[in-house]
């Protein structure tokens, strides 16, 4: 089947042919009239808008499953964020009860301590009672005795008393706050549970989408094989050609710009200053000769310096090479391995197999890192994306190896796989564990 482009290019070639041949056969019926001609020309403009529509119908396709799987990646960032505020929770829940059982316990002791005291101080009311004392007494000095007795004995009860007192309140104020954090914790777990459920509807709307898309953009390369008169399968290779020729691109001028503003950011070389013409050396006097120092003894040569501690790159290594053993393992929003991973589960991962603990949120693995800037990079190094400059919006990370390089585990469909840091959109955010 020849498409209306081959129909129009044939159609030109017939006119072009007529032209030549038009001064000897005017009346030649086979010659294209002038309405003919222009049909054609529409024919050709018309076949090259409609693939210049399909192409752009499979550009924002594609744009669509870009916000599709951005969208899904937050959703799961969100939960593990809230999964990981309620483990915070829980743990400060359970530190308030167990303040809480001390404050308690310290409370229980001293009432005890003060009713026995009080008991105590009640027997020996008669022996210690100040008239009796007096009435008693064999003389002054006894009174004294006794009368000074009977107070330190009420100020040691006072004491206890004072000391009953404040472990009550601390003990008021330890529950309180354990109530607190169990109120807490009971939020949060709520919280975590309502962000698995967004998660999964996000992850489920991007896998919805990814069938649409790929049904659409069948659609589309079936259109565009027909206007270029090409086979299906040629037309799909061509375009995916085309879009993986774009991606490098857009990941080269990435890297482009980024060099060029680290460039511009790092600071101008001090000019070195001209030295100063030295003065024309004056003649000196012969000097009186002086007799010949001692010999002064050859000082003991310092120790040379020890070597340097292996840099951080050792632990990086490993973490380098756990993560590209996990290259194929699938995408599982959630999930830290084994056999399966996010994006923040595989960073956790491979920065436990170098000797670094990171919690399972990429927010949380960016404030317990050290942030440097992209031109300081080293390989081991965390990539983040986010979605303004707050780094509370980080919704990706990837493991940089090097080399502008990156392992990481992109999104559903996609498994774990080695990629430009550019080949999606650049990171605006970097740090070192």
């Amino acid at each position: 089947m020849r498409s209306r482009a081959t129909a129009a290019t044939a159609l030109c070639l017939i006119l072009a042919a007529g032209a030549a041949t038009a001064q000897v056969a005017h009346a030649d019926e086979d010659v294209p009239s002038r309405a003919e001609v222009r049909e054609a020309e529409r024919a050709v403009a018309n076949a090259d808008a409609d693939v210049a529509s399909v192409q752009a119908a499979l550009s924002a396709a594609n744009e669509r499953l870009r916000v599709a799987a951005i969208t899904a990646a937050q959703a799961a960032e969100a939960f593990n964020g809230a999964r990981y505020e309620a483990a915070q929770a829980r743990i400060a829940a359970r530190r308030a009860a167990r303040a809480e059982q001390v404050a308690l316990a310290d409370q229980e002791r001293l009432r005890d301590t003060y009713a026995e005291s009080v008991v105590t101080s009640y027997e020996a009311m008669p022996e210690l009672n100040a008239l009796s004392g007096v009435m008693e007494s064999e003389g002054i000095l006894e009174v004294v005795e006794r009368v000074g007795t009977m107070n330190d004995t009420q100020q040691a009860l006072d004491g206890k008393y004072d000391d009953f007192r404040v472990a009550s309140s601390a003990a008021e104020v330890a529950s309180n706050l354990a109530a607190d954090a169990r109120g807490e914790a009971e939020t949060t777990e709520t919280a975590a549970r309502e962000a698995h459920d967004q998660a999964q509807a996000a992850a489920d709307g991007a896998a919805a989408e990814a069938q649409a898309v790929a049904a659409e953009k069948t659609t589309l390369l079936v259109r565009l094989a027909d206007l270029q008169d090409i086979s299906v399968d040629l037309a799909t290779r061509r375009q995916a050609g085309l879009e993986r020729a774009a991606a490098e691109a857009a990941a080269e001028a990435a890297a482009q710009a980024a060099a060029q503003q680290e460039q511009e950011q790092a600071p101008a070389p001090t000019p070195t200053p001209s030295p100063e013409p030295e003065p024309a050396p004056q003649p000196e006097p012969t000097p009186e000769p002086e007799p010949e120092p001692e010999p002064e003894p050859e000082p003991t040569p310092e120790p040379a310096p020890a070597d340097d501690p292996p840099p951080a790159a050792a632990g990086a290594q490993a973490a380098i090479a756990f993560a590209r053993d996990q290259i194929g393992e699938p995408y599982v929003w959630g999930a830290a391995g084994p056999g399966s991973w996010d994006c923040s589960g595989l960073t956790m991962g491979a920065w436990q197999r170098g000797g670094t603990s990171l919690p399972h949120y990429s927010v949380a693995q960016y404030d317990a890192s050290t942030p440097v800037d992209a031109g300081d990079l080293v390989p081991g190094d965390l990539l983040f994306w986010g979605s303004s400059s707050d780094p509370s919006s980080i919704y990706h990370v990837a493991l940089y190896i090097g080399d502008g390089q990156m392992i990481h585990a992109p999104r559903t469909g996609q498994p774990v796989q080695e990629a430009s840091m550019y080949y999606w959109t650049p990171p605006n955010f970097f740090a070192r564990p």
